[in-house]
């Protein structure tokens, strides 16, 4: 299989893009980046305290900085904040110049993955679950504009969305040659 453009994973915190990510990076043979990690070790800052001191409109900026880098680099698999791709320029950028692929996950899949994490700087909130049901109803249609669309299910393996991904990449020869059905 030969990866022609990098595949971004888009969705809501908690539907998989890292875990899945890694293994479809691995099944694909090529690197996973994560653009979180990016602005990280480009900032020295974790993000939580990137919102605290500078808030949410420079975290997106920065975010949409990395992005366009990392598009412009050899093709990988390459997940992205749950935020990124509401940025309209970032959305267009994506498509243009890579592929994303919406992991695609229902609220109560997410919350079992998210409710025990600190990490989340948008849901410290009163109500968490709330918060991240007003967050998918906000962002789903966005994320409807993917040009990819996988399912997560708590049902399936991490391997098992990495090669429902590869089927569904495989369906567009300008993102993915060489797969076997």
């Amino acid at each position: 299989m030969k990866l022609r453009k990098t595949v971004v994973l888009v969705g809501m915190m908690g539907a998989g893009k890292t875990a899945v990510g890694k293994e479809l990076a691995r099944m694909l043979g090529v690197p996973f980046l994560d653009s979180d990690e990016e602005i990280v070790t480009a900032s020295t800052l974790s993000i939580a305290e990137i919102f605290e001191r500078f808030g949410e409109p420079y975290f997106r900026a920065r975010e949409a900085e990395v992005i366009a880098r990392l598009l412009r680099g050899t093709p990988c698999v390459l997940s992205v904040g749950g935020g990124a791709f509401l940025n309209p320029e970032t959305r267009a950028r994506i498509s243009a110049e890579g592929a994303a692929l919406w992991l695609k996950a229902d609220l109560d899949l997410l919350w079992s993955r998210v409710r025990h994490k600190t990490t989340r700087p948008l849901l410290r909130t009163d109500n968490p679950r709330e918060t991240l049901a007003e967050l998918l109803d906000t962002r789903g249609p966005a994320y409807a504009q993917a040009d990819l669309t996988v399912e997560t299910r708590a049902d399936y393996a991490i391997a098992d969305t990495a090669k429902a991904a590869i089927d569904v990449l495989a369906t567009r020869p300008d993102i993915l040659t060489g797969a076997q059905p």
